[in-house]
């Protein structure tokens, strides 16, 4: 992976982080994001005049990745949510986050990526890190806890919720391909906003909606340039660099949240959170370096 990728990607990552932690600090976390794709939808709509590269109509190829993709990752948080409501974190967001092993072996078997064993190293390094990062111990029992009943409702969310997010991986890869990387993610966000806002036509939110505004307009201010970043750095990034790398490499971005949690929120900086942070950070590098 060259530098610039690699930077590119890391610096979304850390854009990631911040605009979850906006997230944490608000009260409908659903209604939030929305105004938050809100907020960066307009940004990105008002600065696409400046953008020096030319505008071109979108194919009906580029058309149909950005709306997978789109419907994946909306999806991906819908289950993400219903897994939530009835299972443990510890339970479930590891679950979640089995996409990263998902995402190389589709790059491989459908986009012909070819990865050295460094690469590999690396992958298996931000697995372990992100699979642990929330476990209680760093045992072979506790790594295996949360597969152990497959029936429960929140276990096969979560299942789910990962195998979705990584068909949204390769469908975003490929249209960036196909189209410069700031025009597929002005539709890949325009499709997305569209999805979230059927979602919310629903009478439970009429009332939230004004109210979220009303209480945290600054932080959704805020949020528009942030996740606009977020958004544009990792696909310019995954334009340069295979998916099997870019995906894995942007769980930097759960390394970046433990510290956050440390240094700003108080939280408590556990023996397998740190440990789980440095295998993250040692599969970066190693993916960088293959």
């Amino acid at each position: 992976m060259s530098t610039l990728a690699f930077s590119l990607i890391v610096t979304s990552a850390v854009m990631h982080a911040l605009w979850n932690l906006l997230v944490k600090r608000c009260r409908h976390k659903t209604v939030f994001i929305w105004w938050m794709f809100v907020a960066s939808s307009t940004l990105f709509t008002l600065t696409l005049p400046f953008v020096p590269e030319r505008f071109t109509w979108p194919t009906a190829h580029t058309l149909l990745m950005a709306s997978i993709g789109a419907s994946c990752f909306v999806l991906y948080h819908l289950l993400n949510g219903r897994a939530y409501r009835s299972g443990d974190l510890s339970v479930v967001y590891p679950l979640t986050q089995t996409s990263i092993i998902y995402v190389p072996i589709w790059g491989m078997s459908l986009l012909g990526e070819r990865l050295t064993p460094l690469g590999v190293g690396g992958i298996l390094l931000v697995i372990l890190g992100t699979y642990s990062v929330q476990l209680q111990r760093l045992s072979l029992a506790d790594m295996l806890r949360p597969f152990r009943d497959l029936r429960n409702q929140s276990v096969r969310a979560s299942l789910a919720a990962g195998f979705i997010y990584s068909i949204g991986s390769i469908a975003e890869k490929d249209g960036v391909k196909q189209c410069p990387p700031v025009y597929f993610t002005y539709f890949l966000v325009m499709m997305m906003l569209l999805l979230m806002s059927l979602n919310l036509c629903r009478a439970r939110y009429r009332q939230l909606i004004p109210a979220e505004f009303r209480e945290n307009w600054r932080l959704i201010l805020c949020s528009g340039p942030i996740m606009m970043a977020s958004f544009l750095t990792f696909r310019y990034g995954l334009n340069m660099a295979p998916v099997s790398y870019a995906v894995p490499v942007r769980q930097v971005s759960i390394m970046v949240g433990v510290l956050i949690g440390i240094l700003f929120l108080g939280e408590s900086f556990g023996k397998i959170r740190i440990m789980s942070a440095l295998f993250i950070l040692c599969g970066a590098i190693l993916i960088r370096l293959g």
